[in-house]
């Protein structure tokens, strides 16, 4: 998922969480109950059942192949061990323009495993190839799918869409029911644990970080006529409060109401006078901060005057590091945290 891709969708009211015989845990978007049948050998039973924004999905028993859509989705079975038959094309972060990101080749190189079908869904959805990798699941818990999108590929193979609202899946949720769905949820359950380990014990190396507030802003140079941001409820934020930052009164707001993305006038810029830090992508900082430093409503705003605005290399794999997934984390966010620190050594 591209950030210029940003598609802000309306609050879903439906069915919340994830019930998968075989399970004794409850987790946030995770439901489970242990059925007296699989009280042997240990694994998950089947048919598994998981619940999401457009109903429930049933998988009669353990996929073989497995497809995914959306971003980090495939991460979750190759983590497991499990290399899918078809994935999304990597279009954000992909400065080889080989469609995969660096954390995912050294996992494909580590399982001696070939790059699996790369979809490419940057404007819509190729269902004949999808429908050609002959996928038993296809894993999208983390994704945009629309309703009639869900409807086409369902007739594919079972899917797994997000829990609620389009782009706005927690880390934890997505790798806990993407596992559910191939059969591996305490296995699943078990990565987000070390994932969560991961993030809290690298995010302890960057103590300027904690209580520092941060605003994970989308800066368009050619039109800074408003402030757009990411909420509480986008991963990107979600996982800058992970490692001890807090998020602006207004992005939390925004949250509240089931939205990923907002925007305001940046004539109201001073809605935003509790942030003391910006994260943003640039594909040329040193214009990115003289742009929004001479702009007469952007430049009331504290981290602009000040400098502190930690501006990511446009389209580079750090910078798809601050949108967290199973395994950029190990990979990259020791380094994505300290261009931040860059920026909090800055902050008046």
């Amino acid at each position: 998922m591209s950030p210029r891709s940003l598609v802000v969708a309306a609050t879903l009211t439906t069915l919340l969480g994830l019930t998968a015989c075989g399970s004794n845990s409850t987790t946030p978007a995770a439901q489970s109950t242990t059925a007296a049948s699989a009280s042997t050998g240990g694994g998950q039973s089947f048919p598994v059942t998981i619940k999401h924004a457009f109903g429930e999905t049933t998988i009669e028993k353990k996929p073989e192949r497995v497809a995914s859509l959306g971003w980090g989705n495939h991460e979750v079975p190759l983590a497991l061990g499990v290399v899918p038959v078809g994935m999304s094309k990597a279009t954000w972060g992909d400065d080889d323009k080989d469609g995969v990101l660096p954390w995912v080749e050294e996992k494909l190189t580590e399982l001696g495993a070939q790059t699996p079908v790369l979809f490419d869904d940057t404007d819509s959805i190729d269902f004949e190839a999808v429908a050609n990798t002959k996928p038993d699941v296809i894993l999208a818990a983390y994704s945009g799918l629309t309703k009639e999108q869900y409807d086409t590929l369902s007739k594919i193979a079972p899917v797994v869409a997000y829990p609620k609202t389009a782009w706005a899946t927690s880390l934890e949720d997505m790798i806990e029911m993407d596992a559910a769905g191939i059969g591996m949820a305490a296995e699943g359950e078990k990565l987000a644990d070390d994932v969560e380990k991961q993030i809290t014990d690298i995010g302890a190396k960057h103590p300027t970080l904690k209580g520092k507030s941060a605003l994970f802003s989308f800066i368009d140079t050619a039109d800074l006529s408003k402030v757009g941001f990411y909420t509480t409820i986008d991963p990107r934020a979600e996982l800058l409060e992970d490692v001890g930052m807090t998020t602006p009164k207004l992005a939390e707001t925004a949250g509240e109401k089931g939205e990923f993305y907002g925007t305001v006038s940046a004539e109201n810029s001073d809605q935003f006078s509790d942030v003391d830090v910006i994260v943003t992508y640039s594909k040329d900082p040193a214009a990115g901060l003289k742009a929004v430093q001479a702009d007469p409503l952007w430049s009331k705003m504290t981290p602009v005057k000040n400098g502190a605005i930690d501006f990511l290399a446009d389209d580079t794999p750090l910078a798809a590091v601050g949108n967290p997934s199973p395994l950029n984390i190990a990979w990259g966010l020791d380094r994505y945290l300290a261009t931040i620190d860059t920026a909090v050594a800055k902050v008046k």
